[in-house]
């Protein structure tokens, strides 16, 4: 404040010397600067003295009253320093406005639609588990609209707050039946609530990969438990004409064999100790195991049958499947009336009690 009052009366002072005759106002504005100059050195600093921007405000005015030759004489001396940083801030601002996403670009190529935008985003947030892939082949599966996998991608970055890091299901082999195709089957265990084992038998079609059936047991299995699970799995289905399966001993009974040779089924045996190359069921178990029981728990036999039977029939009718053209298993097997999905009237069906959101005619 003092300082501006010292301003104050040096100004006053000068202003009655343009009053008086020969007063220029070059040599007033010189008599300022120089002065105002004094000012900031003198203030107590160890470093240079740090302009204001009342500072920097009054030096403009000064010089547009100053003849270029004279500006260089009452113009303040700057560190290279002050130039060092000046020279970063420019060239921060230049890739700044060289990579930001808000400049304003040359037109280009339309990005997807609002309403392809919309039903990707809600796609995704119905079915958090759902990843870029299979959104894509959903949309182009409900809607008739061909769309890259990578564009989903950019739209759930750009418009859904959780990003898909992998996290997503990787939707695999579908199972369905047709005839004179070869089947693949196999056990695997899992636990109730109460921590009760249970045995399932799952059977897919390898052709059409449609989910054939299931069968499930409480307890250790053997040869004859065995037949009655798949005989339970197969019932209502069809026979094909080969059977996969792997070097589990359940399959060497001489119950289970003589079963097969009854049905007229010749049964293939995978690669020993190589589950690659029995990879159409071991991925099926896999998906369920991902998909449904990591999901949700079963109480009994009972719980684990019927929720087995609900995704049975969300696996075959309503999933697209990416093995087989990113259509349902049920497509696969034969096709079915169906019209395509308009963005602004369509409706989202719920399966598995919830579990899956996709959509569907309004």
């Amino acid at each position: 404040m003092r300082e501006l009052f010292i301003l104050i009366a040096h100004l006053l002072t000068t202003l009655v010397r343009l009053a008086q005759p020969g007063g220029v106002r070059a040599v007033t504005a010189q008599s300022l600067a120089l002065r105002h100059q004094l000012l900031v050195l003198q203030r107590q600093r160890r470093r240079a003295p740090r302009l204001t921007p009342r500072d920097r405000l009054l030096f403009g005015l000064y010089s547009l009253w100053l003849s270029p030759h004279r500006r260089a004489k009452v113009s303040i001396v700057l560190r290279p320093s002050t130039f060092m940083r000046f020279h970063q801030a420019l060239v921060r601002r230049k890739y700044r406005l060289l990579y930001t996403s808000k400049r304003r670009a040359k037109p280009g190529p339309k990005g997807p639609s609002a309403e392809l935008i919309a039903a990707a985003v809600e796609m995704k947030r119905r079915n958090p588990r759902f990843g870029c892939l299979k959104i894509a082949q959903q949309i182009a599966y409900a809607f008739g609209v061909d769309v890259n996998k990578d564009v989903v991608r950019r739209i759930l970055q750009q418009h859904y707050a959780g990003l898909p890091h992998g996290n997503g299901p990787s939707w695999l082999t579908a199972l369905a039946h047709a005839k004179d195709s070869l089947w693949s089957l196999d056990l695997f265990r899992c636990e109730s609530i109460l921590l009760r084992s249970c045995w399932v038998m799952i059977i897919i079609d390898v052709f059409t990969r449609r989910f054939v059936g299931f069968a499930v047991e409480r307890g250790d299995p053997d040869g004859p438990v065995v037949c009655r699970m798949f005989n339970h799995a197969r019932a209502k289905q069809p026979l094909p004409k080969y059977l996969s399966t792997d070097h589990d001993p359940l399959f060497r009974f001489h119950r289970w064999l003589a079963n097969l040779r009854v049905l007229e089924i010749e049964e293939i045996k995978a690669v020993p100790l190589a589950p690659r190359s029995h990879p159409f069921v071991e991925r099926m178990i896999r998906t369920i195991r991902e998909e449904l029981l990591d999901q949700l728990l079963f109480w009994n036999q009972l719980d684990l049958e019927r929720k087995l039977a609900g995704f049975r029939i969300y696996y075959n009718r309503y999933r697209a499947h990416s093995g087989i053209g990113g259509i349902p298993p049920a497509d696969k097997q034969g096709p079915r009336e169906r019209r395509t999905l308009s963005f602004s009237e369509c409706r989202w069906s719920s399966h598995c009690h919830g579990l899956f959101e996709l959509p569907a005619a309004a």
